[in-house]
């Protein structure tokens, strides 16, 4: 395999890692801003019984997760083809 197409492979697993850190960052301060806006309201019903549910910042994380993943299997798979080529 030639030397570029190795460094397009890095290129894209590092941009996969770098998205899901930034997406998993992402809902971590979606979370506590949400969080913090709950806990100064009068009625905080919502933030004690933690209904209605609220999706959102955990499909932030896991989608980060799973990018992580991705991208340190293609990293990988750059790395197996450097040695084999």
């Amino acid at each position: 395999m030639p030397q570029t197409d190795l460094f397009i492979l890095l290129g894209i697993g590092g941009l996969f890692i770098i998205l899901g850190l930034g997406a998993i960052l992402w809902g971590k301060t979606e979370e506590k801003r949400y969080f913090n806006s709950i806990a100064t309201r009068q009625d905080s019903r919502e933030f004690v019984e933690g209904w209605p549910k609220r999706p959102q910042f955990g499909s932030l994380q896991a989608g980060g997760w799973i990018a992580i993943a991705i991208g340190v299997v293609i990293l990988i798979i750059s790395g197996a083809f450097s040695i084999w080529g």
